[in-house]
């Protein structure tokens, strides 16, 4: 039950009442976040990257856009296998994210 807004509320009152509920908050998103990597534990792939907004991730991603970039660019110069496999192995890891 909440008070009104201009009722007379001890301010510690009002400040426990307010730290019960951040404290309540904050162990939702503990639960969460543990919850989540433990099934990440149990598939026997955690990637806490995937949980937040990783610039480590965002950094390898961009720099195998830019490798295939080159690669697709030089193609026609270095006629090679092993060049065209791996393009084409670092645009499906692209494709699946």
């Amino acid at each position: 039950m909440r008070e009104e807004v201009g009722s007379s509320l001890d301010p510690l009152k009002l400040i426990e009442r307010s730290t019960e509920e951040l404290h309540k908050r904050i162990e939702m998103q503990r639960h969460i976040l543990i919850t989540l990597l433990k099934r990440k534990k149990s598939q026997n792939s955690l990637d806490v990257c995937l949980l937040f907004d990783c610039p480590h991730r965002k950094r390898l991603k961009e720099t195998i856009k830019e490798t295939v970039v080159i690669l697709e660019e030089t193609r026609k110069s270095f006629k090679s296998k092993t060049l065209e496999n791996l393009r084409k192995r670092l645009l499906q890891v692209l494709l699946e994210e």
